[in-house]
């Protein structure tokens, strides 16, 4: 799946020199992968002196690590949106919405969810943002698995383990349609989204106690 482009500034504009870094750095990782970002380059992309963006990152981690932020506030923003429109009170179905409504940012944000996804390039211990929103869709995964143990509708009495399961399922779709992996495995006439969504809801239907 060819990744989509990051609408970006072209420039800086007084004010905004922070936010113009930020989009200088999701364009280079689009173009050329995350080492092809450095703090002075962003400069440049921004069209400003090499200096001038220390008084903001004081390296690329720092760079990238604010990217990340970004990139995590509009994923909690985009999954805590799909459970409260859900009509439902049903916790699996609130469950498997969490799930839909992560591959579907992770999909149409490829390059965003490759930088929050790679730890190794942002300084997730000092974030305290990062940590808050990633806590935050946790918790909604993890409030619909809790609510559907006491509503007896799971088959297993392992809740760590469901959620990891469904956490490595749609983590791993994700990737293998970003990565280029997908084509092969995709339902002859769907989309990738398509064919990921029925994967996922098929989990759901595995993970439900029929039993009345």
């Amino acid at each position: 799946m060819p990744k989509a482009k990051t609408p970006g500034r072209t420039g800086y504009h007084h004010g905004n020199l922070r936010d113009a870094l930020i989009d200088a750095a999701v364009q280079l990782v689009e173009e050329g992968g995350p080492d092809n970002v450095s703090v002075r380059e962003a400069a440049k992309r921004a069209g400003v002196s090499p200096g001038a963006p220390f008084r903001h990152f004081s390296n690329k981690t720092a760079l990238m690590t604010a990217v990340a932020e970004q990139a995590m506030s509009r994923f909690r923003s985009e999954i805590t949106k799909a459970v409260e429109s859900l009509a439902s009170d049903d916790p699996i179905e609130r469950f498997a919405a969490v799930g839909i409504a992560y591959l579907r940012w992770a999909m149409r944000n490829p390059t965003h969810f490759q930088i929050i996804s790679t730890r190794s390039l942002i300084d997730w211990d000092s974030s305290e943002s990062l940590r808050n929103d990633n806590e935050a869709v946790r918790s909604l995964m993890e409030e619909s698995v809790v609510e559907a143990q006491r509503r007896n509708m799971l088959r297993s009495t392992d809740i760590a383990e469901t959620q990891i399961a469904a956490r490595a399922l749609v983590y791993g779709l994700a990737r293998m349609c970003i990565d280029g992996h997908f084509a092969q495995w995709a339902v002859a006439g769907h989309t990738a989204e398509r064919t990921a969504q029925d994967v996922l809801e098929h989990f759901v239907t595995l993970i439900g106690n029929d039993a009345p």
